[in-house]
């Protein structure tokens, strides 16, 4: 054989063994990937914590990396404070979707005040026999004095002299 075979010989088993050796082609990039977006949450007062409806969370002002595939919901809440909960969903097409609104902006409204709960009024108690007093002697009423309570100057009767 000549030369210039053995070298073409030589670098066809060459490249023969470096195929072997690669892997395969993967067909990942078929495969479409979401898109994702920043999405920034802020409330007043800052400090509320947000939640979206995939479960992930932050306490705001914050940032979340939430997909553009689909309608997504955030609710935000702070004790103290009425929860509210936005839909932020994807406005355009394709790869220009983006999602709206972006930033999430809440303003917390206090919640009201939670009035305690009058009590109920005290049932008065009945006296048990063992407590309940003793009745009183009874007596022969006094005969009608002629004295007036008003000549001594007091204003109710006066003792029987």
């Amino acid at each position: 054989m000549s030369s210039i075979s053995r070298v073409i010989a030589a670098a066809a088993c060459g490249f023969g063994l470096a195929a072997c050796s690669m892997s395969m082609p993967s067909f990942d990039f078929f495969k479409s990937t979401p898109t994702t977006e920043v999405l920034r949450v802020e409330s007043e007062p800052p400090g509320a914590d947000a939640r979206t409806s995939q479960g992930q969370t932050c306490r705001t002002p914050c940032e979340l990396t939430v997909p553009t595939d689909g309608e997504l919901a955030v609710t935000v809440q702070m004790t103290g404070y009425q929860p509210q909960t936005l839909p932020v969903r994807p406005e355009g097409k394709g790869g220009d979707s983006r999602l709206q609104p972006n930033p999430v902006y809440v303003e917390l409204q206090p919640a009201a005040p939670v009035k305690p709960a009058k009590p109920a009024p005290m049932a008065k108690k009945k006296p048990s026999a063992a407590m309940a007093p003793a009745p009183a002697p009874q007596t022969q009423a006094a005969a009608p004095t002629t004295t007036s309570a008003t000549s001594q100057g007091y204003p109710w009767q006066p003792a029987p002299q």
